[in-house]
């Protein structure tokens, strides 16, 4: 099990950018898939990017594709997810999750505000 911590949501106009950061914390994250989820209201949860953390893989929702980029960085233990030109339609919660090898994501972070102003 890993702990996550999200942080970096904010309010931002249309056009701008914002960088999330998910502080990982617990077991090593060598085996796992670490992603990115997103749930504006009245909407289900969506995938929105992941990253294996030993090698570095990356995958990508075609909404966000070209617009946002996940990282990792090894030392700080931390994820990444750079948002740029934000749409009002990635107004959600920003959540930062955990799959252990070929699992399910079971370890799930609070949740940061994103919120983006036409």
């Amino acid at each position: 099990q890993v702990q996550l911590v999200e942080s970096g949501g904010g309010l931002v106009q249309a056009g701008g950018s914002l960088r999330l950061s998910c502080a990982v914390s617990g077991r090593s994250a060598s085996s796992y898939t670490m992603g990115w989820f997103r749930q504006a209201p009245g909407k289900a949860r969506e995938f929105v990017a992941a990253i294996k953390w030993s090698g570095g893989n990356t995958y990508y929702a075609d909404s966000v594709k070209g617009r946002f980029a996940i990282s990792r960085d090894y030392a700080k233990k931390t994820m990444y997810l750079q948002m740029n030109i934000l749409k009002p339609e990635d107004t959600a919660v920003y959540y930062c999750a955990a799959a252990y090898g070929q699992g399910s994501y079971d370890d799930w972070g609070q949740g940061t505000q994103v919120t983006v102003s036409s």
